[in-house]
């Protein structure tokens, strides 16, 4: 168990939490929920003692093991993959180096022989022998490939180094593991595999995260930080979102109805405090409404941004026509002769562990790449814009916000812009901060504010959710559901991916994949291949 008792953190006079008094206990999962700076990684931070909390504790039972989901992705560039998964359990990788360095002593003494001794027993009882095996299932099970498990992890992409971090917290069962956005840069398949491996875990888990499916499928509880209060709620997401509103709405028609008692009783008094006769009963009404309170109902410091895609004309039937494209990028071929035909209704969600692929026909598509060979033809009446997944460059320079949105916009009017600008939560001054300065999430939003004003009825996302909190995700995902144009997206939010699309294209290394369906029939079918191929499998060997 780990529990916070009165914890306080202030920031000068603000203060972030504020007599925080919460336990998690064994065999459950609870999601942090809250608001972009509300506090959620903040409080992770305070659970692992990296960070000092102003007042109060926090105490972890005696003897169990707390892991944490590092983010720093350069560590470990020196070590292998499978050693950085090791490490995961500080104690059994000290074990095993101090073993290893005792063996290979020459002068092996009678002193180092009890020692190793008393190291092997050790390493025994922490199911040591099993450690590397045990290593490699997690690293499988995340998408690692066997041949690059002894590979330097500087040797290793982006997405390939978060997923070895994961296994490194999942490493050796802790009794208590904190991850903070877990599913980030996880391709659908490994967020699949790691929403088992949490609802087969038998310890504690704290996870914060923005999917909405993902918190649904794992979590037994929800903590919801908000006014600098953390209130448990015993339920997955949906639950909390559900209790929270019914609760306000209870809230509200109980003062409904404290008001109108308000209301007869004033009118009471009012009308007999000067009749003797009734003096009695104006004074005891007075008494009773003295002691009605009305319930104190707090907005909650979430804000949901207004997204709304409008296009400024209606799409034709000739929509988009890809023939044979293909790219090859630093001697792979990341695309190989690819085709297909887009609708006036198609909704496209590209899936698989593939980024690369995605990304490349998105540039290829929006035109800031060319293919090697193959053409694509938009049709006559379509516009398109275009949401890049690293936006690193586009954000770099000083230019002001409202200028850089002026550019895309048809109407080159201050007030015109700032109402983009607006309906994504920049208000007042906001609208003059450098582009340089902004953080991820507001960079996004920028993005969506652009894909607005260009008013286009196609719309391309690579990894939009990327950075947003969960009320600008909801607000996405409803705009897009909406958007009677045609969309071609690719999303790690299960949820989104479901309620969006109508249809899924897949790049796998046997071909390109191209079926009209939801995504949970996709996946239903694609299970369902993969047993009947497990079982032709298991045929040939045996046979």
């Amino acid at each position: 168990m780990i529990s916070a008792n009165n914890v306080t953190l202030r920031f000068g006079k603000k203060a972030l939490f504020e007599d925080v008094n919460i336990k998690f206990t064994e065999g459950n999962c609870y999601g942090l929920i809250g608001a972009n700076g509300a506090g959620k990684s903040t409080f992770l931070k305070i659970l692992t003692g990296e960070i000092e909390p102003s007042k109060g504790d926090v105490t972890i039972t005696p003897g169990q093991r707390l892991s944490f989901l590092k983010q720093d992705h350069f560590q470990y560039d020196e070590c292998t993959v499978i050693d950085t998964v090791m490490m995961g359990n500080p104690r059994l990788f000290e074990i095993m180096k101090e073993k290893d360095a005792i063996y290979m002593k020459e002068d092996f003494s009678e002193e180092d022989g009890i020692k190793a001794a008393e190291l092997e027993g050790e390493f025994a009882n922490m199911n040591g022998w099993e450690a590397e095996s045990d290593a490699a299932t997690l690293l499988n099970g995340l998408g690692i490939e066997p041949d690059l498990h002894y590979s330097l992890m500087k040797d290793l992409d982006g997405n390939a180094k978060v997923k070895v971090l994961l296994a490194q917290a999942l490493f050796g069962n802790p009794d208590i593991l904190l991850l903070d956005e877990p599913t980030n840069h996880l391709d659908l398949d490994a967020i699949a595999w790691l929403e088992e491996f949490l609802i087969n875990f038998e310890n504690t888990v704290i996870v914060v995260s923005h999917d909405r499916y993902f918190l649904n499928k794992v979590c037994t509880h929800t903590a919801d930080i908000d006014y600098a209060k953390i209130q448990l709620y015993a339920g997955n997401y949906d639950f909390w979102y559900e209790s929270s509103q019914l609760m306000i709405k209870q809230m509200k028609e109980a003062n409904k109805k404290k008001e109108e008692k308000i209301k007869e009783l004033q009118e009471f008094i009012q009308r007999f405090s000067a009749n003797a006769s009734k003096s009695k009963q104006a004074t005891s009404r007075k008494k009773a409404l003295e002691k009605i309170q009305l319930d104190e109902i707090k907005p909650s410091s979430r804000k949901y941004p207004y997204i709304d895609f409008r296009p400024e004309r209606e799409i034709g039937n000739e929509v988009l026509t890809v023939e044979g494209l293909s790219k090859t990028i630093d001697g792979v071929k990341v695309l190989d002769n690819i085709s297909f035909i887009l609708g006036r209704n198609d909704k496209v969600a590209f899936v698989g562990s593939n980024e690369l692929a995605k990304t490349t026909l998105f540039k290829i598509l929006a035109g800031e790449m060319e293919p090697d060979e193959g053409t694509y033809k938009w049709g006559v009446t379509t516009t398109q814009a275009y949401f890049e997944k690293d936006n690193t460059a586009e954000f770099a320079s000083d230019m002001q916000i409202v200028d850089w949105l002026t550019q895309f916009s048809p109407v080159k009017d201050v007030t015109y812009v700032r109402g983009f600008l607006g309906r994504m939560l920049f208000a007042g001054d906001d609208g003059i901060k450098k582009l340089n300065v902004l953080s991820g999430g507001e960079r996004v939003r920028c993005q969506l504010s652009m894909m607005m004003i260009q008013a286009t009825n196609v719309l391309i996302f690579d990894e939009p959710t990327n950075h947003l909190d969960m009320e600008s995700i909801t607000a996405l995902n409803n705009a897009l559901i909406k958007y009677p144009g045609v969309i071609l997206f690719t999303c790690h939010d299960h949820q989104f991916v479901q309620t969006t699309a109508n249809r899924i294209m897949e790049f796998t290394p046997n071909g390109f994949i191209d079926k009209i369906t939801t995504y949970d029939e996709y996946l239903a079918n694609d299970e369902m291949a993969r047993k009947r191929q497990g079982v032709q499998e298991n045929t040939i060997e045996h046979n």
